[in-house]
């Protein structure tokens, strides 16, 4: 789940951050970004978004990024446009980014009995 502002910096800065950390494997790995279903919640936000991250793990649905009309070329992975996915899901990852600095980056794996 991207912080996903939808602003050209943040959007920009965090493709490229997700690019560094997976590598070859970025363009293959599913984001979607919360916010463009029920905007930004400000500090509610990290607590809804890993919420929504537990419930796709649970679910095996990746939600999508609705209202993806028009991507923007410095933003090239797979950001599941407009239409939720199917798809078993062992870890998912939930980043939060705040004004200052105050960023936090948490990571769910799923209960394996």
């Amino acid at each position: 789940n991207a912080h996903g502002t939808s602003t050209q910096l943040n959007d920009k800065y965090e493709t490229m951050a997700l690019k560094t950390i997976f590598g070859e494997r970025a363009k293959k790995v599913p984001i979607s970004s919360n916010k463009s279903m029920f905007g930004h919640l400000l500090g509610a936000t990290g607590a809804v978004e890993l919420i929504a991250t537990m419930l796709s793990i649970n679910n095996s649905i990746i939600p999508p990024t609705i209202n993806y009309e028009t991507p923007d070329p410095d933003c090239d992975l797979d950001y599941v446009p407009n239409k939720a996915r199917k798809q078993s899901i062992n870890i998912g990852m939930s980043n939060s980014f705040g004004f200052g600095g105050h960023n936090a980056i948490l990571i769910v794996k799923k209960y394996q009995a």
